[in-house]
């Protein structure tokens, strides 16, 4: 499960790989926590664009949005048989900038001790995710989005039983604009040695997300 991520490259860094026209000034950040705002880019009018959404994905047909645990990881194997997954699975795919994120290692409460994992040469990578339109009986409306899990390669494997998918930069074009079966392809662990862990902290200004505050739906 991913619930805490970094972004803290640049705009133009960021630009420059996922190759959208808008030019946001977005801070780095360090620590993306669930219920943030968080960067996703996806394809409006045959082209890639970025924008803000939500994380933590409401189901479109999902009546009213109530206080509780924000459904922010999706397993990979699953999506297509599920109702809720299957048309943002076909329709609403996007890719998630990052340039790391954190697992915990453990399973006594106050022990656990965190790992910022990152790529080898520190550089930006993608999460795949799927994003969706929520609208109200009252007009209001919110877009968010969730990151797509999938069984863990050699290195996440000594730390945690799942991790994020990550979509090569050479697969972007795929995952945005292919079929359905194309982009199922894509949901598989991340090559072996992709990734560094560093045992870490966790600040005050970035507390670690409880169990209770976040869903991955099996």
């Amino acid at each position: 499960m991913c619930g805490l991520y970094s972004l803290r490259k640049s705009p133009e860094e960021t630009r420059a790989l996922f190759q959208y026209p808008d030019q946001p000034d977005f801070p780095p950040r360090p620590h993306v926590a669930p219920g943030q705002p968080i960067a996703i880019v996806r394809m409006e009018e045959h082209q890639r664009r970025f924008t803000l959404v939500r994380w933590g994905f409401i189901p479109s047909w999902l009546k009213d949005v109530k206080p509780g645990r924000p459904l922010i990881n999706a397993r990979g194997e699953t999506l297509l048989d599920k109702p809720t997954f299957r048309n943002p699975m076909t329709r609403r795919r996007c890719l998630i900038p990052a340039d790391g994120f954190y697992e915990w290692l453990g399973d006594v409460p106050g022990r656990k001790i965190p790992y910022f994992i990152e790529r080898q040469d520190h550089g930006l990578f993608a999460f795949g995710g799927l994003w969706e339109h929520w609208m109200g009986a009252d007009g209001s409306e919110i877009e968010t989005a969730l990151i797509i899990t999938t069984a863990p390669n050699r290195e996440i494997y000594q730390i945690h039983d799942r991790m994020p998918v990550v979509i090569a930069p050479h697969d972007h074009e795929t995952w945005l604009t292919g079929d359905v079966k194309e982009a199922a392809r894509l949901l598989r662990p991340a090559p072996d040695d992709t990734f560094t862990l560093t045992p870490t902290a966790i600040t005050r200004s970035a507390p670690a997300p409880k169990p209770r505050d976040q869903l991955e739906l099996f």
